[in-house]
């Protein structure tokens, strides 16, 4: 009977079956793809990190680490980079880049990837491999020349991949590959230049890294030195792009769940549409179980086909992302489709349409045969054990897949409470309007209008199914959005006469005046002239780091014991500070007692408050310090920012660099600065904050393509949904308009009433998406963002009306065939 019954209704079934498709290549993809990228990644690990494990140290290594470097057998090559400027002197151009002094044999695995291919064993020479992406920006060709710091290298060929290199700092700073006897002969490792010292290792044969990691730990960490695996590099990268999947599997989650509204509601119409057949089976003796049966079997085979079709477009949608993601990932990713992933398709379409169908199901169980000849009223009770079951059969497993996607029980509880909140309020705003359009009915308006007005809250409406489809799908892709741009906002340079848009770093003390005057008669203002002082923890309230690192139960971060602090001092605050507790203090009054102000995620991280005393080793020199203030620090501000600020009148006599600030008006001006800052002063690195912002926005737009083309494929779903809805209803309004035509309506009047209906109920539903978004977003920028939220204007003057477009015409296109078919032909196939 179930296949009998479903081949006669397999129209309405395919449409259930397109939504749960839908949802599951939505989870299907992201899941899948996830999971390759991260396979990928630990298959290519070595390759990846150019080794089996690398040493590495912000400064010359220590005597202790020489030793352990040297009881490994010594290290198969060594590196040392830093960022800098360099110069193109037949074009007339410079480019901050990240300066990389490699070992002849390096990398161990993988290749260095260059164009011509005979470029990567030549270098060696004393040649330079630029970025393929720079020789392209400068229109560079071999043979032509590029200039770090004082010495002038013949470019060997384009570097197009070398392993070490991330593609986000890539951007900004793209690499360069010189060989590492001629970085010294470049004169900019000096004073203050941010330098890395590498040594990379060929694993021995069964050698346990993860072991050996854990035996060098504390001597590296005491001695400011670090030790990374292949195994930890894969690990940390898979982070990396972790909670970006998480994130994506949560909008493809939220895809299904719109599928499976659409299940619920089009299974209710269905299922109102079976009443007479299901009264008649039982007069032919089928029991309860049988008749529930029959529509059950169906919903599973729904639910199964679903979960194939789903899992066969999830392979072909998870073929955008690489496109989509583009250079942000960090391995090519083959596509494949799991074991896991199939299985999961499966899970998922099956549970989903059962669960979500369950409800409407119950109605079968108390269908009377009496109602064969419509002579009763149905009966609409259902089990309150039954129902309470469902809803928490539901609850519960959005919960525990939320819990399953996201790894954290908080999160999982706000996902599913803001969730709940959505659907209760659109539903709430949908019953509402109903109850006020039957309350305040606008009688005295044409035929026209009451009707389609009365079709709103007719029985069988589609009122609630719409307005949650519409809703949740509008709601999701505009807080998206707003989100996206409070992101940009974050990272955005302040248009003002006095902000900084270049920033110059790894100024020599001497150099400062030089520098400055350089900038002032080239007609730009000098903003900030910031003096930086490098120091190292020494002890936390009188515990010496090397005490707290041997604590194993300490909570105290290990960034606070091993980092190289860059500090500044000044008597006064910057605009993107402001203090939490304590009290600012401009000027130290002796030095036994110096107060400091630290940030308040130094303060978390080092477990140390106001009036507690920190230690610190200033480049040989012991110092007792004070924390006098706790600042909050906003880091997204494309300015100097500092973790700790000492007060004037302590650190003047240090040995420190400075950094330098300013505004340039026009490209062409920066550039022309740039060039002749860099060959008056090739150790002076610059940042061209406006050239930043512009490889940023770039950034989060790759990543915004792929998050919208996940939102809108989840509006995709929802008009699925309204598809099916709008089928499912289509034997009721076919009656209904044969028998308008029949009293008299003329066949463009009952067309108005459609797209009057529609055209109400894609604007309310996309209105109030749109409206909880702002809620939302508010809600996010207070909680997590902390900043101001402004709406943009988009969601309001684009989104909303497209959505309320689209609404009006999918609905008016599915029911032009209601005024095709004369009257007496559907009245007649109604009879029989």
């Amino acid at each position: 009977m179930a296949w009998r019954d479903g081949k006669a209704s397999y129209g309405k079934l395919l449409l259930f079956v397109f939504s749960i498709s839908l949802g599951v290549a939505a989870v299907v993809s992201v899941y899948s793809f996830s999971g390759l990228l991260k396979e990928n990644i630990s298959q290519r690990s070595k390759a990846l990190l150019g080794a089996d494990f690398v040493i590495q140290s912000d400064q010359p290594i220590t005597e202790k680490v020489a030793r352990i470097i040297d009881s490994l057998g010594g290290a198969d090559a060594r590196e040392i980079n830093f960022p800098s400027m360099a110069s193109f002197p037949e074009k007339g151009a410079s480019k901050f880049v990240e300066v990389r002094g490699v070992d002849v044999g390096f990398p161990f695995y993988g290749e260095l990837e260059t164009i011509p291919q005979q470029a990567a064993s030549t270098y060696s020479k004393g040649q330079a491999l630029v970025d393929a992406t720079t020789m392209i920006q400068f229109n560079l060709k071999v043979g032509d020349s590029i200039k770090l710091g004082v010495k002038s290298f013949a470019i060997a060929g384009s570097l197009e991949s070398v392993p070490g290199s991330t593609s986000v700092f890539g951007a900004i700073a793209p690499p360069v590959l010189i060989p590492l006897a001629t970085i010294e002969e470049t004169g900019l490792i000096q004073t203050g230049s941010r330098i890395d010292y590498k040594y990379y290792f060929r694993a021995k044969d069964n050698q346990d890294l993860e072991d050996l990691n854990k035996k060098l730990r504390s001597t590296l960490d005491e001695e400011h030195a670090d030790m990374d695996t292949h195994l930890s590099e894969a690990r940390r990268l898979g982070r990396r792009y972790d909670n970006f999947g998480k994130f994506l599997n949560l909008v493809g989650f939220i895809a299904l769940l719109l599928g499976c509204v659409g299940i619920a509601s089009g299974m209710g119409i269905y299922i109102q549409m079976k009443i007479r057949s299901i009264a008649i089976l039982k007069c032919l003796g089928a029991s309860k179980k049988q008749s529930y049966l029959i529509f059950f079997i169906q919903i599973v085979c729904m639910g199964l086909i679903g979960g194939v079709f789903g899992i066969l477009l999830g392979y072909l949608l998870q073929q955008l992302f690489p496109f989509l993601l583009g250079d942000l990932l960090p391995v090519d990713v083959n596509i494949t489709m799991s074991f896991q992933s199939v299985l999961l398709g499966l899970s998922l379409g099956m549970a989903m349409s059962v669960l979500f169908a369950l409800y409407p199901l119950m109605r079968t169980l108390y269908i009377s045969p009496l109602q064969t000849l419509r002579v009763v009223k149905e009966n609409t009770s259902r089990s309150t054990r039954a129902t309470v079951a469902v809803g928490l059969g539901i609850v519960g497993f959005v919960f525990c897949f939320a819990y399953w996607l996201l790894g954290d029980l908080a999160r999982s509880l706000y996902f599913v409470s803001g969730l709940f909140a959505v659907f209760l309020i659109l539903t709430a705003v949908a019953q509402f309007f109903m109850s006020m359009l039957k309350k305040f009915f606008p009688h005295s308006w044409g035929f026209v209008a009451r009707q389609s007005l009365r079709n709103l809250f007719r029985p069988q409406n589609q009122t609630l199914v719409l307005v949650l489809s519409i809703g949740i799908g509008t709601f999701l892709i505009s807080t998206l959005y707003f989100t996206k741009d409070m992101l940009l906002e974050k990272a955005a340079i302040e248009d003002r006469a006095d902000t900084a848009n270049m920033i110059l770093m790894d100024i020599q003390t001497t150099q400062v005046n030089n520098v400055a005057k350089t900038i002032q008669s080239s007609g730009f203002p000098v903003i900030d002239k910031i003096p930086i002082v490098t120091m190292r923890v020494e002890a936390l309230k009188d515990e010496h780091v090397s005490e707290i690192r041997k604590d194993s139960t300490s909570e105290i971060g290990r960034w606070i014991l091993n980092h190289e602090f860059r500090v500044t001092y000044r008597d006064s605050l910057v605009n993107s500070e402001k203090i939490l507790a304590g009290h600012w203090i401009s000027r130290a009054q002796n030095e036994n007692s110096i107060p400091i102000s630290v940030s308040s995620d130094f303060a978390n991280m080092a477990k140390v408050n106001v009036g507690d005393e920190i230690t610190f080793n200033v480049q040989g020199k012991i110092m007792k310090t004070i924390v006098g203030s706790i600042r909050e620090v906003d880091w997204t501000r494309l300015q100097p920012n500092f973790s700790i600020v000492f007060p004037i009148g302590v650190l003047e006599n240090a040995p420190q660099f400075g950094v330098m600030t300013t505004r340039t008006s026009t490209d062409e001006g920066s550039a022309k600065l740039q060039q002749r800052l860099v060959g008056e002063f090739p150790n002076v690195s610059i940042l061209d904050l406006k050239r930043i912002l512009g490889l940023l926005e770039d950034i989060l737009g790759k990543i915004g393509w792929v998050i919208n083309f996940m939102a809108f494929f989840s509006i995709f779903v929802g008009i699925a949904v309204l598809v099916g809805a709008i089928y499912s209803s289509k034997h009721q309004r076919m009656r209904q308009g044969a028998l308008l035509r029949t009293l008299g309506a003329k066949s463009s009047q009952i067309l108005k009433m459609i797209a009057l209906e529609y055209a109400v109920l894609g604007f309310l539903g996309a209105f109030m998406g749109v409206v909880l978004s702002v809620v939302g977003s508010s809600l996010l920028a207070y909680m997590l963002f902390d900043t101001a939220f402004v709406p943009s204007s988009v969601p309001f003057v684009i989104i909303l009306p497209t959505i309320t477009f689209l609404v009006f015409v999918i609905g008016v296109g599915s029911n032009v065939g209601i005024v095709r078919n004369t009257p007496i032909s559907v009245l007649q196939k109604e009879t029989e």
